[in-house]
């Protein structure tokens, strides 16, 4: 994994929210969502060094360039969205250290992620689960009104493996998680609930999510 730096921020103990495309994409969606709606701008890239793919154009093939952004806007960091995560274990690893390393850079307290959380009868609206890199944390969290975790679990990949990376890094981290039952398709009503239950939590405004209630009737009906 190669990182290049488009230039340094004047930012001071930033949220940030790093997720990556995951079971409905609800990671992709949320992070894409926010970024839009803050207008956030580019700072630093992160490309794989070792795509495990080529692309047939029909005929002849193209080697693509997978990368993922760092972006800003006030008081706020994203990093992630687009598509698809690392494949290669080591890069995925790489990219969750220099996550850290960023937020430690501008003095971030805490770390959040989001993906989706797999159950046969999700709510309606579905309901964000929370965990936490602590006890403490998971306790406040809790007697905040938000819904933790009930059962041990396995979160894999990228919105998993940053809880662990915050975690051994000494910075609090927090995952949001929402419910769906179909992780095959995109999941922009669990990716509504994330949102709204992020900013309660950092009390920030993202803007208006009637747009993916329309996503999530379009592909309802059929459409991807």
């Amino acid at each position: 994994m190669k990182f290049y730096e488009r230039g340094a921020p004047s930012l001071d103990k930033p949220v940030v929210v790093a997720a990556m495309p995951d079971m409905g994409n609800v990671g992709g969606i949320v992070v894409d969502f926010i970024n839009g709606c803050v207008k956030a701008k580019t700072f630093r890239v992160a490309k794989t060094s070792y795509p495990d793919y080529v692309i047939d154009k029909g005929g002849h093939i193209e080697v693509p360039q997978e990368e993922w952004a760092y972006r800003y806007a006030d008081g706020l960091i994203t990093f992630g969205g687009g598509a698809g995560q690392p494949r290669d274990g080591a890069e995925m690893h790489s990219m969750c250290q220099d996550v850290v390393d960023v937020a430690r850079r501008y003095s971030s307290r805490l770390i959040y992620t989001v993906g989706g959380f797999s159950t046969r009868t999700p709510q309606d609206p579905p309901k964000t689960l929370l965990t936490a890199t602590t006890s403490e944390l998971a306790t406040q969290l809790r007697e905040s009104g938000f819904v933790l975790n009930p059962r041990k679990s396995v979160i894999r990949g990228f919105n998993g493996l940053i809880l662990g990376y915050a975690k051994t890094g000494g910075i609090r981290g927090v995952g949001l998680y929402g419910e769906l039952s179909d992780p095959s398709i995109p999941q922009y009503r669990a990716a509504k609930s994330v949102i709204k239950t992020l900013e309660k939590l950092t009390y920030m405004r993202f803007g208006d999510t009637t747009r993916l209630d329309a996503m999530a009737e379009y592909v309802e009906r059929g459409g991807r």
